[in-house]
């Protein structure tokens, strides 16, 4: 088989390495690829052609989410050349930590997952090194004292998205005195557009608490704002489900979204679209979760040994209240 050749801890004799270019970085159950319908099985017959990754998503957190798996599943598939073993890790760093020791017993080809936190890789990124298999990281990134951890990074740069939001705050509320509704503590994603945002305009900021990215926990932690920061006039959302949330509570509080406390989001899912359609939201930094083709295409690169780029930032767009519901309708996600 073509493509990169590995030296195995236990493997007898003399075997010839290939070492791949390491390079530094800058959203229940295990489905594998015979099981999801994600690409060729085991026992397949042309299975020893097809490049074999194993994949750990950190899980069903919200909307992006879930359109950034469709996409990756959809890219890796068999007839695009791939064996794909697919796990989500439902938000656990415990499980994407026993999925990647999975893999390295597969004794899989390439290596991708999303990182549910930055820190606590050490030991198992350590041990994927050791093995000789490749690592892409995908959407967030990991803080780690392990030299030359993954050969590529793909994915949004989340402190541009903050600092977008900020300035549209700037320029649009500079009097603002606003709630920020943060992801995951710990996640690229919160760490990266919390100081993104901050930047610009974290002398506006009354307060902040983590939704977790889900819509119900950015409903009870906005429902806690509103009682301690009763002079809020703007959200700060980390994601579109978790502002979505916020919408309920305001709207149970008796307050209108949009209006009397205006809800600045980042994602650009359709759900929180249709929300800026209606009002209720007032600006949106989109953070593009289908970049599943460009994903297969650098696994395919490192498989081959080629040189890849040290990052690969996916292009976001942001919208305002002009949006239509025509482009709304039209969103692949």
């Amino acid at each position: 088989m073509k493509g990169i050749n590995r030296a195995r801890t236990g493997m007898a004799g003399l075997v010839a390495t290939f070492t791949v270019l390491a390079l530094a970085a800058c959203g229940g159950g295990s489905d594998t690829s015979g099981d999801a319908g994600d690409g060729g099985s085991e026992d397949s017959g042309s299975s020893s052609e097809l490049i074999r990754v194993g994949f750990s998503q950190l899980g069903a957190e919200s909307g992006w989410r879930t359109a950034n798996t469709e996409s990756v599943k959809e890219s890796l598939s068999e007839e695009a050349g791939f064996d794909l073993t697919f796990v989500d890790a439902q938000q656990k760093q415990e499980n994407q930590i026993k999925a990647l020791r999975d893999f390295i017993a597969q004794d899989v080809d390439v290596i991708a997952f999303s990182p549910v936190i930055e820190t606590g890789w050490d030991e198992v990124l350590q041990e994927i090194k050791d093995s000789g298999i490749p690592v892409v990281l995908v959407d967030r990134t990991v803080d780690t004292t392990v030299e030359d951890p993954f050969v590529t990074w793909i994915g949004a740069d989340f402190t541009q998205e903050g600092t977008t939001a900020g300035e549209w705050v700037k320029e649009n509320a500079p009097d603002a005195k606003i709630f920020e509704l943060q992801g995951t503590l710990g996640s690229g994603a919160q760490v990266d557009r919390e100081e993104g945002f901050g930047e610009v305009v974290g002398d506006q900021i009354i307060g902040k608490a983590s939704g977790n990215f889900t819509r119900a926990e950015g409903k009870t932690a906005v429902e806690a704002a509103l009682q301690a920061y009763p002079d809020m006039t703007m959200i700060f959302t980390h994601n579109d489900d978790m502002g979505l949330g916020a919408i309920e509570a305001i709207e149970a509080a008796g307050k209108v979204p949009g209006e009397d406390i205006q809800i600045v989001s980042v994602d650009g899912v359709r759900d929180g679209l249709q929300a800026l359609v209606d009002k209720k939201f007032n600006y949106v930094v989109e953070c593009n979760p289908v970049f599943g083709d460009q994903l297969a295409e650098l696994i395919q690169q490192v498989y081959d040994g080629e040189d890849v780029p040290k990052e690969t930032i996916v292009i976001d767009e942001a919208f305002d209240q002009t949006i239509t519901q025509a482009d709304v309708d039209a969103r692949a996600y």
